[in-house]
């Protein structure tokens, strides 16, 4: 009776734990994405590119000539909002803001697969308008830009508070939880960063209280000797860097 009531009190918190596992791999995607609406929703500025199953929407601030941006926000991220502050920033530069997949008014449900071959579809349909395209990729935003660098002829990458892997930042958030084996989209950034050829620009927040620096080194020191560079801007955490003049300063000079 003492060794059966020992296994109870055993099996009961492992049953908890089990389930907790069970419960986080489920939801792990709700835990990641925050579809956004979108702020800016006049016909002048939306795009909307079919790719196979799903319609996405793109912000978009049409200019003739051959540079263009792309942008890729973080997993809470309207990026419709940054379209002013770029239009001013960038005159000279056509704008496409990718909304991912169950974000402002994209069709289809969001995943790290789903994110890159999007990124790739509307690479394609910029690059075929435009032969100098640059993209900058923002916290989530920066593992798909990142991944698009290794496979196409970007002229020049920026990251904007990014990782080294989503995997390192969700295994310190839930340590105590196998995230290893649990999670499905891992954004190894690091695994792309030595093919990029791209010239890089890092930009980190000094106060950034989601991504540790660490990880945003890590992730520079996997880039070839001269490729990659990092800017840290003072005063900001990872959610208000684009409130800084520095920001969009520093994205300027690199796209000089």
């Amino acid at each position: 009776m003492i060794r059966q009531g020992i296994y109870i009190a055993l099996a009961a918190p492992a049953t908890v734990y089990v389930g907790v596992c069970v419960a986080m791999f489920l939801c792990q995607r709700s835990l990641m994405y925050f579809p956004q609406p979108r702020a800016v929703t006049a016909a002048n500025s939306t795009l909307l590119l079919p790719v196979p199953g799903v319609e996405l929407t793109i912000t978009v601030r049409p200019h003739s000539g051959p540079k263009a941006i792309i942008y890729f926000g973080g997993n809470g991220e309207d990026v419709s909002a940054s379209l002013a502050g770029f239009s001013q920033a960038f005159p000279d530069h056509a704008l496409y803001l990718l909304h991912y997949r169950g974000y402002g008014g994209s069709s289809g449900n969001p995943s790290e697969q789903a994110n890159s071959s999007d990124a790739m579809a509307l690479f394609r349909s910029v690059y075929a308008k435009h032969a100098d395209v640059a993209v900058i990729g923002r916290s989530l935003g920066s593992g798909v830009a990142i991944r698009l660098a290794r496979e196409s002829p970007i002229s020049h990458l920026i990251l904007v508070t990014p990782f080294n892997s989503i995997e390192e930042i969700a295994a310190a958030q839930y340590p105590y939880v196998p995230v290893r084996w649990l999670l499905l989209d891992r954004y190894e950034s690091w695994k792309y960063a030595p093919a990029v050829k791209a010239p890089t620009t890092i930009i980190a927040a000094r106060n950034d209280e989601v991504i540790p620096r660490a990880s945003t080194e890590k992730l520079l020191a996997r880039f070839h000797p001269g490729i990659a560079s990092m800017t840290v801007i003072d005063g900001v955490g990872h959610n208000d860097i684009g409130t800084k003049s520095e920001y969009l300063r520093t994205i300027q000079a690199a796209l000089q």
